[in-house]
């Protein structure tokens, strides 16, 4: 069997072409982000029921604005010292992670039933990808739009965040199926590539868009942003085109006649109901954690909660920091994140091999030591100077490098803790954790940014959490064995993606 396994390749046409499902997602989330802040931070700033429950808010209780004016701000009015705005944005910035953790495994399970001509998959991919496509091209347009604004925008997002999660487990479940076992290692770094390309694209969407239409990426934002929607729209539409006409899914009504073939052999029956006695057995033995790796696993998870607590934070207000305290536009903004991504590709390799070598918890702290290094940096020369936007570059390779370290290493150290037969529920943990915290930052920052009244508290606001991560990963004190191979590493992420 051995022998058999590496005889196999992997078919890198066919593997690339299914990663174009993946590309459709990648640039849809990298358009989302940095444009719906900016989309949100105008109409509702605009917003006069807003604006009226913040003065409300500020009336009765002055307190707020007292703390403002602690902070150094400006609080002449409540209309302009005081907005509810980062709180509504935050909030609703959530609404991806949680129909993401309520629909997506819903949809996956659904597409494990799921009987057709064309396979199991690829109807969803068919349905959903097209459609997301559609609705995401129409939210700025209703956002930009003189009447209604508000209340079309969220009406779009929801559906169209709700569209994504129709999709998107089968689309990640697409090429396990199509790939033996021993092969998805490789072929998932396939697909990621391809999706790497999506995010770039996604990155790089408001240059392309401003060459073509000639407009100014730093001054025209309003002209240009519908057409970066349609630009990630039309790339949607042309990956899952490719998926539709080159990528083959078996049929799968083919499987449900042959499972009732064997249904019908008693032998066959008797063999797979002791075989599911068996595994059942084997799934239901308590394996109890000792009280050490207990504290570990708790600390772990605090760890990653407050790791992505400080990086989503990042990831969904970073156009807003940098319109306001570095004067660029969302397009400008993107643009800076591509140094952020390309730094992130270049580590992954190495962020591998030095977790191997030197043990994950210590890869893992090394790249929450860059990260806070660099925070600190820019906060000094920021106070002294009051230019470091040099420094924020600086800090998106260094960010880039250090987000590789912590993110390759932490989820194969949380199913080490559980060993081999916990690895479903260690990576539930995980996906917990992570989610937690991406559901829960938007709404803390968003409340920080209120009452701070500036977005430069994101980089006040980013390194407590990153310390708060490392304090709690200092005391874990398992996960460094090697009994979790990188293909079962892969499968959990592929089963939580």
């Amino acid at each position: 069997m051995a022998e058999k396994a590496k005889k196999m390749k992997l078919n890198y046409g066919k593997t690339l072409l299914i990663g174009f499902a993946f590309m459709a997602s990648s640039i849809a989330w990298g358009v989302y982000d940095p444009y719906i802040t900016t989309l949100l931070n105008k109409i509702l700033g605009e917003s006069a029921l807003i604006a009226g429950w913040s003065a409300k808010l500020v009336e009765k209780f002055p307190v707020l604005l007292e703390f403002m004016q602690a902070q150094g701000e400006d609080v002449g009015s409540a209309a302009t010292g005081f907005t509810l705005v980062p709180l509504f944005i935050g909030i609703i910035m959530t609404f991806d992670n949680i129909f993401g953790v309520i629909f997506q495994p819903t949809f996956g399970k659904i597409s494990d039933r799921c009987h057709t001509r064309i396979g199991k998959r690829k109807p969803f991919i068919l349905i959903g990808a097209p459609l997301a496509a559609v609705i995401f091209a129409i939210i700025p347009r209703v956002a930009l739009h003189e009447n209604g604004r508000i209340s079309a925008m969220m009406f779009c997002i929801i559906l169209f965040v709700f569209v994504m999660s129709f999709w998107r487990a089968p689309c990640v479940a697409l090429m396990p199926d199509l790939t033996p076992p021993a092969l998805r290692s490789e072929g998932n770094s396939v697909i990621n590539l391809v999706g790497g390309v999506g995010s770039l694209l996604a990155l790089q969407a408001a240059t392309i868009v401003c060459a073509i239409g000639g407009w100014d990426k730093g001054t025209q934002e309003e002209e240009y942003i519908p057409y970066v929607f349609l630009f990630a729209s039309i790339v949607m539409i042309i990956c899952t085109l490719v998926v539709a006409f080159f990528v083959k899914e078996p049929d799968s009504r083919l499987k449900v006649q042959m499972q009732a073939n064997m249904e019908n052999d008693a032998k066959a029956k008797r063999q797979a109901e002791k075989e599911a006695a068996k595994k059942e057995k084997e799934r239901l033995k308590a394996i109890k954690l000792s009280k050490g790796e207990r504290v570990s696993l708790i600390c772990m998870l605090a760890g990653l909660f407050f790791l992505f607590c400080g990086a989503n934070a990042i990831q969904t207000f970073f156009a807003l920091f940098a319109a306001e305290i570095l004067g660029k536009s969302s397009g400008e903004a993107t643009s800076m994140l591509t140094i952020f991504a390309v730094s992130t590709a270049i580590g992954a390799i190495p962020a591998g091999l030095l977790g191997r070598k030197f043990g994950r918890k210590k890869t893992i702290v090394a790249g929450l030591l860059m990260f806070i290094t660099a925070f600190v940096v820019y906060l000094i020369v920021d106070a002294t100077t009051g230019n470091a936007l040099t420094l924020v570059y600086v800090a998106l390779v260094v960010g880039g490098f250090a987000n590789m370290l912590i993110t390759v290493n932490t989820l194969p150290l949380v199913l080490e803790i559980g060993g081999l037969d916990k690895v479903g529920t260690f990576t539930g943990y995980y996906y917990t954790a992570t989610f937690s915290a991406q559901i829960a930052t938007p709404i803390v920052y968003g409340i920080v940014r209120m009452l701070t009244g500036t977005y430069g508290s994101l980089f006040y606001y980013c390194p407590i959490c990153f310390v708060l991560s490392l304090i709690c990963i200092l005391f874990v004190r398992h996960g460094e064995s090697e009994e979790i191979t990188e293909d079962i590493i892969k499968e959990a992420r592929l089963a939580d993606d």
